[in-house]
Order: structure tokens, then sequence, then C-alpha cells
């Protein structure tokens, strides 16, 4: 073998090494770090599921989503109905007259529906219902709804007892942790009233 030919072979060999230690260094495409959470329809990262359900939870979100019902020691979220707001079956009779002097609202027993200053306001279904919840709200929806305080953050807006002015703070990967969350709870069919104007007063109690 001459000197020309022993070089090539030596060079070609060089080549071959280096293009299987690249190889075995360098995970393929589809196993690159981001590649499967940049895939279309593919499922949310736990951590982000687990990091929303401990927001839900710590933010007291079921304490006026869920409808009470009567437990062994009273009034106690019915987690059969979780997140899925005021009961459509359950229809309010008129509002009683607000209270005078430092008290401010009545609640329904369910404490899905207020009334106040504001008028009657009914609880929202944050299941991902199709028709009567938030399963056709995109991220973006959900985001601005809280971050403006009105309806997808262009419509009507939240009322008491919501508390925007703190829910707003939260940032933007509580956001999305929470509406991914929120994705993954049993979707439950229950169409909340749309809320109601306050009375308008009459001669007898001005």
């Amino acid at each position: 073998m001459n000197r020309s030919t022993l070089t090539k072979a030596s060079l070609a060999v060089a080549v071959f090494g280096a293009s299987v230690i690249a190889l075995l260094s360098d995970p393929p495409p589809a196993q690159a770090a981001g590649a499967e959470s940049a895939k279309p329809g593919a499922a949310e990262p736990t951590d982000k599921i687990a990091r929303g359900k401990y927001l839900v939870t710590v933010a007291g979100c079921n304490d006026c989503h869920t409808p009470f019902k009567m437990g062994p020691a009273g009034p106690e979220p019915d987690m059969a109905r979780m997140l899925s707001g005021h009961p459509q079956a359950m229809v309010m009779p008129p509002a009683p007259k607000l209270p005078e002097g430092p008290w401010l609202v009545t609640a329904a027993a369910t404490n899905t529906a207020w009334s106040g200053p504001w008028g009657v306001s009914f609880t929202a279904n944050l299941t991902p219902d199709p028709e009567t919840g938030l399963g056709k709200w995109t991220l973006r929806n959900f985001s601005d709804t809280i971050r403006t305080g009105r309806h997808m953050g262009r419509g009507r807006p939240i009322l008491p007892p919501m508390p925007i002015p703190m829910y707003k703070n939260f940032t933007d990967a509580d956001m999305e942790a929470i509406y991914s969350y929120l994705r993954t709870i049993p979707a439950i069919e229950n169409r909340v009233p749309e809320p109601l104007p306050p009375a308008t007063p009459t001669a007898a109690n001005r």
C-alpha cells in the first residue's frame, strides 16, 4: 500500500469515528429537549398540571365554583360537581333586600350565587365542557379574562366575589399551569345563568 492510499484510508477512518461520536453524543431530533412539547396535540407536562392543581387549591377556587352540600360537619364542597359553578337546576328566587349598615352581600347556601350592590352573580363553570364550560377557551381567552377582569378580556365585567384584583397578579407561567390543569378535570355540562343587574329601587325601599 503506497503512502497516498494509506493517507486516504486514515482520513476515512477518522471521519467515520467522528460521525459515530457525534451520533452517540447528540439525541435524535425527536428526543431533543423541548421536542415533545412542540408536537401538536402533545400532552401537557405533568409538573405543569401539578402546579396548576396546587394553585387552584390554594387560591380557593373550590370555595365558590364548587357547589356546597351539607356534610356531617356542615356545608362542604360537593366534589362530584367540582368547579362546575352554580347549578343550572337551582333557580334562585329574587334576591332579598340588601342588608343595612356594615353588611353588604347575601349568598346562596351553595355559595355559588351572590347578591350585592352590583346585582346578582353566579359562579362560572370552570370545567372543560365545550358548550357550558371552558372547553372552547384558549389560554389567551383565559389569561385575558383574569388580567382585565372582563369576560374573555373584552366582554362584561367579572363580578364579585371573584377576587380579580388579586388573581391578576398571577404570572404568565401560573396562568398557563392553571389553564392546563382545568383542562384535565372532568367536564360537567352545567349552564350557569347570566348575572342579573341591580334591582331598581322602588318608593318602598328607597
